[in-house]
């Protein structure tokens, strides 16, 4: 059975509202973790700080060794609750491309996983990006390709045109 589903894909792109649906749609009960619960439970010092996580003004997101140090023990968090026996959805962002995709590889190791790509245009993505006002602009269009750079993916679902639900009910049936 399926333990764990990683949802990657760029800011904006549609994620969480996948992940909400996901738990609708789902069998038994899943948590929908992602990466912006890392960030906000980090100290505020950093969230602008050279060795933790900076946004800059035009969208670019840049980690120092604190932030990866914080996100390391998270990803291996992540992945106790799953052998623990908590079916878990990950919200993530690969920054890395493939070396992010790896990190959550060697943690989740023997768990069975669902690697999903959650793509949407990035003109589509910068507009979502716009309407919730809670975005640093232009993140959404420096992050549509790098993300999926050398990832591999068991499944890729669209937003550009597509609904959360219907994405979804798209991944739901390749979850076993």
């Amino acid at each position: 059975m399926t333990a764990v589903i990683v949802l990657n894909g760029g800011s904006s792109s549609g994620k969480s509202g996948i992940a909400r649906c996901l738990q609708a749609v789902l069998p038994g009960p899943w948590l929908a973790l992602g990466t912006d619960m890392l960030v906000d439970a980090m100290p505020a010092s950093m969230r602008a700080s050279d060795t933790g996580i900076e946004f800059a003004p035009d969208g670019g997101v840049i980690v120092g060794p604190e932030f990866r140090t914080l996100e390391a023990a998270w990803i291996e968090g992540v992945a106790a609750m799953a052998r623990a026996g908590a079916r878990v959805i990950v919200d993530e962002v690969f920054l890395g491309g493939a070396d992010s995709q790896q990190r959550w590889q060697t943690a989740l190791g023997d768990l069975r996983v669902l690697w999903v790509g959650v793509r949407c245009d990035s003109a589509v993505a910068a507009g979502r990006e716009i309407a919730r006002g809670d975005r640093v602009i232009g993140m959404a269009a420096s992050q549509a390709d790098v993300v999926h750079r050398g990832v591999v993916y068991d499944l890729e679902v669209d937003t550009t045109h597509a609904e959360s639900m219907e994405c979804a009910r798209t991944i739901a049936a390749h979850a076993r």
